[in-house]
């Protein structure tokens, strides 16, 4: 099921999408059920390595887990199949920038270059938020290899199950102000976004613009999220 609600995407939209602006909606990518399937994961001690309290290390409020290996089926199915559709972004970003790393065609191959260089940790993780609770503006590097396009997918209802709460990106371009953006997020919706940075056409050719992503404070109720990352961590 969720391999086919990943084939079933629009790809050349979304890669125009991401090519243009840095992200992409991915819309209806986890169904409801499967959403909240996940989401009561969270409470299963043996899905997960580590569990962060965000307020201690200065990250926000709130907190969230990696989950350990082997990743649960629909969440590893996830990982490996929308790597599929973004390797070829990730590699055309990287020949526009100049860049001589390239990312194989299948997931397993990229993270055996990460396990070779120490990274071995999984970095899949859940998050939840309560009332009060947000992230603050950040980057998710975990080692030298990294993939640049990762994906955040919605598990809970906006307006139903929690209030504010939404997906923030921002840009900076070199010798300009920084851009907010707001993604609009429906339950099961995911959203393709730059990692840390990605190529922008200009006059004189590519050049390199930054992006940070967080979460608006959470004003009622509570709110689930998925992260896939492509890379482990050292």
């Amino acid at each position: 099921m969720t391999a086919m609600r990943v084939t079933d995407q629009d790809w050349p939209a979304i890669t125009e999408r991401l090519d243009s602006t840095g992200w992409a909606l991915i819309r209806g990518l986890v169904p409801g059920q499967a959403s909240d399937d996940i989401a009561a994961g969270y409470d299963r001690e043996d899905l997960f390595r580590n569990r962060i309290v965000m307020r201690r290390h200065g990250f926000g409020s709130g907190e969230y887990k990696y989950f350990c290996y082997p990743l649960p089926a629909m969440v590893q199915s996830l990982r490996s199949e929308l790597y599929r559709h973004l390797q070829p972004v990730a590699n055309a970003w990287n020949a526009r920038l100049k860049s001589p790393v390239r990312y194989p065609p299948n997931h397993e191959d990229f993270l055996a270059r990460c396990h070779a260089a120490g990274q071995t940790r999984p970095t899949p993780l859940l998050l939840r938020y309560g009332p009060g609770d947000y992230n603050c503006l950040h980057q998710d590097l975990y080692g030298e290899n990294v993939f640049p396009i990762q994906v955040a997918i919605l598990l809970s209802d906006p307006g139903k199950e929690f209030e504010g709460g939404e997906f923030v990106l921002t840009e900076q371009r070199p010798r300009a102000q920084s851009r907010a953006i707001v993604a609009p997020l429906a339950k099961g919706d995911g959203i393709a976004f730059a990692v840390s940075h990605r190529p922008v056409r200009g006059t004189r050719g590519d050049y390199r613009v930054n992006l940070r992503h967080g979460v608006s404070e959470v004003r009622t109720g509570r709110r689930h999220t998925l992260g896939v990352i492509f890379h482990d961590g050292a």
